[in-house]
C-alpha cells in the first residue's frame, strides 16, 4: 500500500541538507531550508498544554506522537536564532543530555528556564539556536527545542561529531551520582524517543552505526562507531553528561521505549537459546 507523502510546513522550501550542522561546521557549506517564524500567542503557562496531533506519514512501529509544548507556547524569541534550519535524511539515534541546571524548580517556571538556556546557547555559544531538539522537565512535560519542526529530522548542536541523523533530548536538571531521576521524566523521554526513532523505523533497543564528523568527538572524523539507538551524550563526546544517575537509567528507558513501539521483549545479553532440530542459533541477539 502506498504511503502518503509528508508535506513540508507552509513557508518551508524542501532542500536536503548535506552535512553536519554543529558549531565546528561552516554553515555556508549547507543547503539549508528556511523556517517560517510563527506568531507568538499570549499563552497562560499555568494551564495544561494541549496535545498536538501527529503529522508525519505512518511507518512500521510508529507510536503516537506525545504532547509537545511548541516554541511559541514557551515564548521563544524567534529573532534570536538563525532563521534557517538544517535537516538530515532521518533520525537513527537519540542522545540523552541533562541541562546541568538546579533540580528544585517549579514546573510552571520551566518556560523561563528555556528562554534563559536559549539566550545562553545563541548569544554566548553562538550555536544559532538551542542545541537540543527537545527538553523534558521533571513533571514529564516535553518541550520543542531547536526550530525546524518537531516531527522533522532537524540537525541540532548537542553531540559534537554526531549531530547528523540524531536528535538531542535534554533532561532539565542535574543528574550526577546520587540524584533521583523522576519517573515522569523517564517515561516522557522513553515515549519521545520511541516516537522519534519510530518515524525512521528504528528499534529503540537496537544498535546503530554512526560516522563521526568531527575529530574533537570520541572518534576521529570519518570513523564509524556503534551506538545504542538511545545513547548518552558521553558515549559520543568526552563529558560527564547526562550524569551518572540518568546514564544508569538508560537501559530501562530503552526497554520502555521498545515496549511502547510494540517490540518483542529481548532476552538478557549473552543468554543462549535452547538447541532444537534445525535451530543453529545460539544467541538471542
Amino acid at each position: 500500500m502506498a504511503l502518503p507523502l509528508l508535506a513540508a510546513p507552509a513557508g518551508v522550501a524542501t532542500v536536503r541538507a548535506v552535512r553536519d550542522t554543529t558549531p565546528e561546521g561552516s554553515l555556508s557549506a549547507w543547503q539549508p531550508e528556511a523556517v517560517a517564524q510563527p506568531a507568538v500567542p499570549d499563552v497562560d503557562i499555568g494551564r495544561p498544554f494541549p496535545a498536538l496531533g501527529a503529522t508525519s506519514m505512518v511507518l512500521p512501529r510508529t507510536v503516537p506522537r506525545p504532547a509537545i509544548v511548541s516554541r511559541a507556547q514557551w515564548r521563544a524569541d524567534e529573532t534570536k536564532r538563525d532563521p534557517r534550519a538544517h535537516y538530515a535524511e532521518g533520525v537513527r539515534a537519540v542522545f540523552i543530555h541533562h541541562t546541568d541546571t538546579p533540580n528544585g524548580y517549579d514546573c510552571a517556571n520551566v518556560p523561563r528556564t528555556l528562554r534563559n538556556l536559549y539566550t545562553g546557547q545563541t548569544r554566548d555559544r553562538s550555536w544559532g539556536d538551542l542545541g537540543y531538539n527537545f527538553l523534558v522537565d521533571k513533571c514529564g512535560t516535553i518541550y520543542e527545542g531547536r526550530a525546524g519542526g518537531a516531527d522533522r529530522p532537524v540537525v541540532g548542536s548537542h553531540t559534537l561529531g554526531f549531530n547528523q541523523g540524531t536528535a538531542g533530548i535534554a533532561a532539565i536538571g542535574t543528574f550526577g551520582a546520587g540524584a533521583s531521576v523522576p519517573a515522569a521524566m523517564e517515561h516522557a523521554i522513553a515515549a519521545l524517543a520511541a516516537w522519534k526513532l519510530g518515524l525512521s523505523g528504528i528499534d529503540a533497543a537496537d544498535k546503530v552505526r554512526l560516522t563521526s564528523t568531527n575529530g574533537k568527538s570520541r572518534y576521529a572524523k570519518g570513523t564509524s562507531a556503534e551506538f545504542d539507538a538511545i545513547s548518552g551524550h558521553r558515549d559520543g563526546f568526552a563529558t560527564n553528561c547526562p550524569g551518572d544517575a540518568l546514564r544508569a537509567r538508560l537501559p530501562a528507558i530503552r526497554k520502555l521505549a521498545a515496549r511502547l513501539q510494540g517490540r518483542p521483549p529481548r532476552a538478557p545479553s549473552g543468554a543462549r537459546l535452547t538447541a532444537s532440530p534445525g535451530n543453529g542459533h545460539r544467541s538471542s541477539r
